[in-house]
């Protein structure tokens, strides 16, 4: 990603009026990462949809922003607002004397009246998905989960092994709310991508640009911001451990981490190389 914003960048300030054309096939290779980011983490959460809903490459900081597994999708209008609003305002004097740029800061009323259109739209996918993932979500709650979590406290307050049968119940409860988990997300990253796709189809190659180049220091630099974050917190920290009824350490959080399934770690790699690229 940073070698995507180096290219974004250098393109912005060589940027000379009627050299769109230029400007597209550059668009359409940062297009085809994000689409490439999107089948992978796609394909890794058909095996492990809880790793990709909460990344373990990703900070303290940026987990706590995650809607879905991800960033909200109607964060890019106010992405889009929030630069438009810086660049109008550096070339306010510009514009006075009546020059204008080609960035964000001059986007037109039809412009604006179509992203408010698809702002709108997308606000609207959002909540529906919202409210589906709070369905999910209260199922942990419903009959076949609360009867089971007390038949097998049951049989462990009696110090007796669980049965065969509880066990295929368990999981098959745990397995249709990962089902359920899974096209969640996949709704959510298709809205993600499709709102960027929108976006860019509004915007001129110019703004476009910008507003990539917008998109990718936010993450970069968040993703900095957390990382940095947590490696001043980590040696104040109390130990991070699980801790069972009787209050005895069971594991290492650490250790945990080392022992990811081989897929988790290839998506991490993926994704550390996404944003070093």
């Amino acid at each position: 990603m940073s070698e995507d914003l180096d290219e974004l960048v250098r393109a912005s300030e060589e940027y000379k009026n009627n050299n769109d054309m230029l400007l597209s096939p550059l668009i359409h290779s940062v297009v085809k990462h994000y689409e490439e980011y999107y089948r992978e983490k796609s394909q890794y959460a058909a095996s492990d949809v809880l790793g990709m809903l909460h990344p373990s490459w990703l900070s303290n900081l940026e987990d706590a922003f995650l809607w879905i597994g991800g960033w909200r999708p109607s964060m890019a209008f106010h992405l889009l607002y929030s630069k438009s609003g810086i660049q109008l305002e550096a070339n306010l004097h510009e514009l006075i004397r009546g020059f204008s740029k080609e960035d964000l800061g001059n986007l037109s009323g039809q412009q604006l009246g179509l992203i408010d259109e698809l702002q709108h739209k997308t606000i609207s996918e959002e909540r529906k998905l919202s409210e589906k993932l709070a369905i999910v979500q209260e199922s942990v709650a419903d009959t076949s989960m609360v009867e089971l979590s007390h038949v097998v406290s049951e049989l462990m307050r009696e110090q007796l092994v669980v049965h065969e049968e509880e066990e295929k119940k368990i999981g098959k409860n745990i397995s249709k709310k990962e089902e359920s988990l899974l096209d969640l997300l996949k709704k959510a990253d298709d809205l993600r991508l499709s709102t960027i796709k929108e976006i860019l189809r509004i915007s001129t190659p110019i703004q476009s640009v910008h507003f990539l180049i917008a998109a990718a220091e936010l993450h970069l630099r968040v993703h900095e911001w957390g990382k940095n974050k947590d490696a001043l917190l980590s040696p104040h920290k109390w130990s991070c451990q699980t801790i069972n009824d009787e209050g005895t350490s069971v594991r290492n959080y650490q250790n945990h981490t080392e022992m990811l399934d081989h897929k988790r770690r290839k998506m991490k790699f993926f994704f550390r190389a996404d944003l070093e690229s």
